[in-house]
């Protein structure tokens, strides 16, 4: 894995995140059935109680399918020979699966017997495909007969795949025939961390395609669907939103929350108490829609719709919905809302949708928005330091957050495939180098500059609304595209 907090938020790195999907999962042997129950959100909001995510991901509990491949008899001298403990390494591993799908809130369907035949492996892929699971995990406990082209037949089906061999079960000659094959991730190592990453890759996938955006632009209600992300989009109507924001009221628990931002936040410059109250005012009518609609994710033309109007640009409500969970795009962007998605569902932290500035004077780039969360670190873990301040159009009030300068930070941008091309996904990886002030600069509030890795030129660094967030996961963010069969682009 690379450095960083593991994405998995195993025992070496602390408690695992509330964003992990849905709690309590069951583990079961194939064959076996569950009838899963889900709570709706109450509607009473307090400043205690955050929004939640309303829609079809909310309630879904991915289904993976994993089983073990050896032969019947004795190692004997053949790899991995009679040194191998493999009925040991089977109940090891097979803990690890079931302690991992329990913390993932996923569905494991467990083979009760190895795979002993490459018959019995096409007949596996075959049921799975035919159920519609949601991923294969086959674990290789022996490098000879039918072991590795069973793998290959997991590999090659429909169903998003990983593929765990620990250390002694295959060569490179073995791995060389299913290492670049989409829809399929390899893991060939004896540190459980990484096929544990590979099963919460298989549960991001299956949540990302039920998830449910609401598109707040223009004056029509249609749906739609985000290319091969499986996100489905429902646009309502902008008035939707002003309506809304117009008919609620300035109630004790926003003023509550407006109160609480004016405590933590370090400074406060310019903006009054009532423009933090009219921001925050934008996270209940949200939190309204969300719940209306059905959604997991939301996005507005805000600088179109509310540009023009007294109403407040919801940049502190998008930045307190990132914070707690929600993925919250700015500016109507879907591509954003699924680099979003995969920060969230990934890396249990947000994300910050930003316009990149370059700095010539040091080959940088500088992230710059209005509407960044507080949460880098993760959903329940410290926030950072903040200011509040006018927007750059010196109204409303939004969050200055303040970057740690040396954090190592990952970039991503989704942009939406075709129906004969798959989605691309650029990914940069660097370092935080400064916060910049906002006056003398002009532009946004937020402005954070990076030092990304390698020698692209900044006055072309690829992309619009990249997503930056704290840690140093472009392997992990590869291996998630080629999971999904998007095209990941190094910049």
């Amino acid at each position: 894995m690379s450095s960083g907090r593991c994405p998995l938020h195993c025992h070496r790195c602390g408690s695992f995140s509330r964003r992990d999907f849905l709690k309590g999962s069951t583990v079961v042997l194939a064959g076996s059935s569950l009838v899963a129950g889900c709570s709706s959100l109450g509607s009473k909001k307090t400043a205690q109680e955050p929004i939640r995510q309303c829609g079809p991901a909310s309630v879904y509990v991915p289904t993976i399918r994993a089983a073990f491949v050896r032969r019947r008899e004795e190692y004997g001298m053949l790899w991995p020979g009679a040194v191998y403990d493999g009925d040991g390494a089977r109940r090891m591993y097979a803990a690890e699966l079931a302690r991992t799908a329990s913390r993932l809130g996923a569905r494991l369907e467990l083979r009760p017997e190895p795979i002993f035949s490459l018959e019995e492996g096409q007949a596996w892929v075959a049921q799975a495909e035919a159920a519609g699971v949601d991923g294969l995990m086959l674990v290789m406990l022996d490098r000879q007969q039918h072991s590795w082209p069973t793998a290959q037949k997991v590999a090659a089906s429909r169903v998003p795949s990983v593929i765990f061999s620990p250390l002694g079960t295959s060569f490179t000659t073995n791995t060389i025939h299913v290492a670049d094959t989409p829809g399929c991730v390899v893991y060939a190592t004896n540190d459980f961390r990484q096929p544990a990453y590979g099963m919460k890759m298989l549960c991001a996938r299956a949540k990302m395609a039920q998830t449910r955006c609401v598109v707040i632009k223009g004056d029509k209600r249609f749906d739609a669907s985000l290319a091969d992300t499986g996100i489905s989009l429902r646009h309502i109507p902008a008035s939707s939103f002003i309506d809304e924001y117009n008919r609620t009221p300035d109630s004790e628990a926003i003023r509550a929350m407006a109160d609480e931002y004016m405590r933590r936040a370090r400074r406060r410059i310019d903006a009054t108490r009532q423009d933090v109250v009219n921001g925050l005012k934008s996270y209940y009518v949200a939190g309204r829609i969300l719940e209306r609609e059905g959604g997991d994710a939301i996005t507005m033309d805000c600088l179109g719709a509310l540009g023009p109007i007294d109403v407040s640009l919801p940049c502190i409500a998008w930045s307190r919905m990132n914070d707690d969970g929600i993925p919250a795009a700015c500016e109507a962007d879907v591509g954003a809302v699924a680099s979003l998605v995969m920060t969230h569902y990934l890396f249990d932290r947000p994300g910050f949708q930003q316009d990149p500035v370059a700095d010539t004077s040091d080959d940088t780039v500088i992230g710059a928005h209005c509407s960044c969360p507080t949460r880098l670190n993760g959903f329940t873990q410290r926030p950072e330091a903040f200011d509040i301040k006018h927007h750059h159009g010196n109204r409303d009030a939004v969050p200055r957050t303040l970057w740690r300068k040396g954090q190592r930070v990952t970039s991503i941008d989704l942009l939406p495939g075709s129906q004969d091309k798959p989605s691309t996904v650029l990914v940069s990886v660097g370092t935080v180098t400064d916060n910049m002030e906002v006056p003398p600069s002009g532009g946004c509030v937020v402005s954070v500059k990076v030092k990304f890795d390698g020698s692209h030129p900044v006055l072309s660094f690829p992309g619009f609304h990249q997503v930056f967030f704290y840690g140093d996961y472009g392997r992990e963010v590869r291996d998630f595209c080629r999971l999904c069969g998007f095209t990941a682009q190094m910049a």
